[in-house]
């Protein structure tokens, strides 16, 4: 049981989400809370909006802004309540949730605390009734099903939608145009709710923050930079009435600011002097210096980051994604912006967020034809666009890699590309449509555009650009993945959290090599190898999943140093505790052969197994594998009944669900949904569901 689900893994999440809710309700019966009162339909799409609404899918990290978007935002657009049905408790379900997160550790180290998540529901618990009911905040999929129930069609009936559908078509159904057409551009915009997973980013390691502040000095941009705002001054310098350096004053400081700009006693204007005028607007965009009235103004708040290197670095990192008019912008009424130019933010983004953690730089065809991409897709360019159109775009790109050269977020070398750009896909797949959309009501969102083809001719020479992050720039790239609410691990910043936190993230996100960085890091925070070792083992034998607990200690065995990893896990097969999950590891990793186990242990390795599938699919889903492996599940559920397995009381569990499984049953092959029977699953939601 893992607590991040790729987007694609839907069984996997269905079965993980429903044996969170069913140790949920568990765990709030215990604690005195009536198990009818639990809203478990709310718990799931609050884990539905973690896996499919954000772009981490962290399910056990919930920030102040995740519950604010679930609450007033995810809920809002996708959880149907039709005419006459009882609107879900979510704030309740997902005070629960987090409360049970944090005592079943479960809850993510990098997340705040529980008590900051509370108040974070009672504050958005404010308005949701209001936000369920406002029809802008309606998904499409929502935006039609409600209106359609609204008028007596039956939302289960094929024909009826279709009845439908040729009402709306024909005007006879009366709407919020003005509701709709913001369902319509967000979902044109945004797409649809369950569409926004980001892919995942390898950990990556910084340099320290000296060697950062360092790389920040050898930056000549800086240097322009303060030194423009310490010419302004707070005196001013006065403007043409453009809003431009009098033409005096722009030779001046090219002079002063050694900008390299060529033949300054030819200028008539700022735009003889580009690298000037990247200064000057970048200075402007990055509030060092202000327009007052017509003059230029140094800005007094400013003046702590002009002393702090690494802070002025960040500061004109952010102002590049304001640079689009005066780097892209059309320079006369002769001349047309590019596509870069509708686009700037989000490609600008797209570079910075692609090149972050690859393990090799990146080729310039690759770049460029992503970028193309990205344009045919938001602005809905089909194969008839102009070449031209690409082709002052590639300009345009050109431009904007070389601010980013010039202010060292990036390095560009020559070379050949790495194998794994020349075996990329030719095609990308287009936006999906809205999960659970019935296909009359599909019918009413606008085509997807096309995918096109990559060009992968222009990679297989010896001397091809290759671009990648430097470390200021894969620090600051990190900063804003982390301001967006994505995952972008660090090594070393988990050096204080728990032990089962620690674990659980390694197993969860981590690659071997910085598994190894990371549990080095923590274990010299917590005494040394002994008191590490000891408190790693306390968290694996508390983890109440079974699954988990098993993949936590197969995580310290890759991440503890060769041999050791492997000599701890042997020296626990006669362990209380931990015996079942040692030796499963050692099974699962070829480590022992099952001709080496004793028949104690066989039988414990084919309990664990039987623990392991009753805990993941419950009673219910024992009782689906039964109809087609019957009867030899029962003769291995007989066998794991009679094992020395040290859990006795989830055997008694296994021994209850056996008596419950049918001897007869469906035919072959049909297929259940919503294993656990406890309304949660996509085919047995108590409520529809629509994005």
């Amino acid at each position: 049981m893992r607590m991040c689900y790729d987007p694609d893994d839907e069984d996997e999440f269905e079965a993980g989400r429903d044996l969170l809710v069913d140790r949920l309700e568990r765990w709030a019966a215990r604690c005195g809370e009536p198990r009818g009162q639990v809203d478990a339909f709310a718990v799931a799409t609050a884990l539905d909006y973690r896996h499919l609404g954000t772009l981490d899918g962290r399910l056990g990290l919930w920030e102040p802004r995740h519950v604010k978007e679930y609450l007033l935002d995810w809920a809002p657009r996708t959880v149907t309540v039709l005419p006459d049905e009882e609107l879900p408790d979510a704030p309740g379900a997902l005070r629960l949730l987090l409360r049970f997160l944090h005592a079943a550790y479960l809850a993510d180290p990098r997340g705040p605390g529980l008590d900051t998540q509370l108040a974070a529901v009672d504050e958005a618990a404010r308005t949701y009734r209001e936000a369920m009911a406002d029809r802008s905040r309606f998904g499409p999929a929502k935006f039609w099903l409600t209106l359609a129930a609204e008028h007596g069609s039956d939302t289960t009936s094929q024909e009826d939608l279709d009845r439908f559908v040729e009402r709306v078509h024909a005007g006879e159904i009366d709407h919020d145009e003005a509701a709709l057409a913001v369902v319509a551009r967000r979902h044109l915009i945004e797409g649809p709710a369950d569409a926004r997973r980001s892919e995942p980013q390898l950990p990556v390691a910084l340099p320290s923050e000296q060697e950062l502040r360092a790389d920040a000095e050898r930056i000549t941009l800086l240097t322009q930079l303060r030194l423009l705002s310490e010419w302004a001054g707070q005196q001013g310098r006065p403007l043409t009435t453009t809003g431009r350096l009098k033409t005096a004053d722009a030779r001046e400081l090219a002079e002063r600011l050694a900008t390299g700009d060529a033949r300054t006693e030819a200028v008539r204007s700022l735009d003889d002097l580009p690298r000037l005028n990247l200064v000057f607007e970048l200075a402007r965009q990055a509030r060092l210096v202000r327009v007052v009235k017509g003059s230029l103004y140094a800005v007094a708040k400013a003046a702590p980051e002009l002393k702090d290197r690494l802070a002025l670095w960040r500061r004109a990192f952010d102002a590049v994604f304001g640079l689009r008019r005066p780097l892209l912008g059309a320079k006369s009424s002769r001349h047309v912006e590019s596509l870069l130019f509708d686009t700037y933010e989000d490609t600008l983004a797209d570079i910075l967020n692609t090149l972050y953690s690859l393990p090799h730089p990146m080729p310039w065809p690759r770049l460029r034809d992503s970028v193309d991409y990205g344009h045919r897709v938001r602005l809905q360019l089909d194969d008839q666009a102009p070449a031209m159109w690409f082709d002052h775009a590639h300009r345009d790109l050109r431009r904007l890699l070389d601010v980013l050269d010039q202010l060292g977020a990036i390095e560009r070398t020559r070379g050949r590309p790495a194998p794994e750009f020349l075996e990329a896909p030719a095609y990308s797949d287009p936006p999906a449509l809205p999960t659970g959309m019935p296909a009359a009501l599909a019918a009413l969102l606008p085509e997807q555009p096309p995918a096109p083809a990559f060009d992968t001719g222009e990679l297989g020479g010896e001397s091809v650009e290759l671009i990648s992050l430097s470390p200021l720039g894969t620090w600051a790239v990190r900063a804003r993945l982390l301001d967006e609410g994505r995952d972008a691990p660090l090594v070393g910043e988990l050096r204080h959290a728990p032990a089962a936190g620690l674990l659980g993230v390694l197993a969860d996100h981590y690659d071997t090599d910085s598994a190894r960085s990371e549990l080095t890091a923590w274990t010299q925070a917590h005494a040394g190898p002994d008191s590490a070792l000891a408190q790693l083992l306390d968290a694996v034998r508390d983890m109440p999943f079974r699954g988990r607990a098993q993949a936590m200690l197969d995580t310290l065995l890759v991440a503890l140093p060769e041999p050791e990893g492997e000599r701890l896990v042997r020296s626990l097969r006669g362990d209380p505790r931990l015996a079942p999950y040692a030796i499963g590891v050692l099974v699962q990793r070829d480590l022992l052969d099952p001709d080496d186990l004793t028949d104690a242990e066989s039988l414990v390795i084919v309990a664990e197994g039987m623990l392991q599938l009753l805990e993941i699919t419950g009673p219910d889903g024992l009782a689906e594998t039964a109809l087609t492996r019957e009867p030899d599940l029962c003769d291995t559920i007989e066998a794991a009944l009679a094992a020395p397995h040290p859990d006795r009381a989830a055997l008694a569990e296994l021994e209850e669900a056996a008596a419950r499984l049918p001897r007869t049953g469906r035919a072959r092959g049909e297929r259940r949904r919503g294993g656990r029977g406890s309304g949660t699953g996509r085919g047995g939601k108590k409520r529809g569901q629509g994005r």
